[in-house]
């Protein structure tokens, strides 16, 4: 491990684990009483919305074996892939209902509960992964974690998703006028929507388990994703063309169901804050290992690859400059000043 991301995560998990700590401190309508010492007999159930060769599907498996490990094989995680228990939004409000324990979702489905997450939809914000590494465990990742228990949520810190992409089945796309026209999945996210509207694009929110079905019967053109996500979806047998545009870093929030934590004893707590957080490193560094190599895997598979050049982005980022100055108003400008004066700081 490089040791930045050492003394990163040292920093940010002493104290992150002493707020949860004191989070799951609290009683809820579910435990009226505070949770007793010790490690119990549990079953977790965890869910996520990709399969279980995607990297964080392999995170999510080695956040189980450190989980069953830490705690001698009394606490086991039950791993769901492919949205077995629904999208995002459904594991999420599952989460808040106390029928589901975890889910790991991208932070852009939050935004509709908590409107400060949409921060990270904005285009074109990191340059790279140490810049975003920079901001999610930093002050300002945190302060977004601390909004979540009184939606019945914790956070347990940040994995990656990473930099998005764009596939079609129509054309290239090196320029910002290459958009004109085309019908393109996202998630459902008023800043992806009104940046690709910018963009002359057609922006059609759809669940992500509906994707390659859309792509493969031309219900729309293309899709945005990171590029281990096209891989190991498949998204090459139904799309000709994938652009290198990185237009935005998505990350995964790691949440538990308040209702649950706050059963859990303080030894618990820290087992599961203590794997997610180290699940999540090997997460990361798998992640980026794995679109490495998904570039070449998907030129190889026959898509054509096409590279969008510093000067066309710039021209996009400015295209689509009154949308972020719309929603920089909306979520807070003091917010967004911080995250982009911490990204200028992690580039000195």
């Amino acid at each position: 491990m490089k040791t930045w991301m050492k003394h990163a995560v040292i920093c940010c998990t002493v104290p992150a684990l002493l707020l949860l700590a004191g989070c799951g401190g609290g009683s809820s309508a579910s435990s009226a009483q505070p949770a007793a010492s010790g490690i119990q007999e549990r079953t977790i159930k965890a869910g996520i919305g990709l399969n279980q060769d995607h990297p964080e599907g392999k995170g999510l498996k080695k956040f189980a074996e450190l989980v069953s490990q830490k705690s001698g094989g009394k606490l086991k995680v039950q791993p769901f892939y492919d949205a077995q228990l629904g999208d995002d939004k459904k594991m999420t409000e599952a989460l808040q209902g106390g029928l589901q324990e975890i889910t790991i979702p991208s932070t852009s489905p939050l935004v509709g509960m908590i409107k400060e997450f949409g921060i990270f939809d904005f285009p074109f914000v990191f340059h790279d992964e140490k810049e975003a590494d920079a901001v999610l465990d930093g002050p300002l990742g945190q302060k977004l974690l601390e909004k979540l228990p009184e939606h019945n949520l914790i956070g347990l810190g940040y994995w990656e998703n990473g930099f998005r992409n764009l596939t079609n089945s129509k054309h290239p796309v090196v320029k910002a006028e290459d958009f004109k026209g085309l019908k393109i999945r996202t998630m459902q996210n008023q800043v992806h929507l009104e940046a690709f509207q910018a963009l002359g694009a057609n922006p059609t929110p759809m669940a992500f388990s509906e994707v390659f079905s859309a792509l493969e019967s031309k219900t729309v053109d293309g899709q945005e994703n990171p590029l281990a996500t096209i891989k190991t979806s498949k998204f090459n047998e139904v799309q000709q063309y994938l652009s290198v545009t990185k237009h935005v870093y998505t990350p995964f929030v790691f949440l538990v169901s308040k209702k649950f934590w706050d059963k859990l004893s303080p030894e618990e707590q820290q087992i599961l804050k203590e794997a997610a957080v180290e699940a999540g490193i090997y997460q990361r560094e798998l992640n980026r290992a794995e679109n490495r190599k998904a570039l070449e895997e998907l030129k190889n598979a026959g898509m054509e690859v096409n590279e969008v050049s510093e000067e066309e982005r710039a021209n996009m980022q400015a295209i689509i400059k009154p949308v972020i100055d719309k929603f920089a108003k909306e979520f807070g400008e003091d917010l967004v000043k911080e995250m982009y004066d911490q990204v200028e700081k992690a580039r000195q």
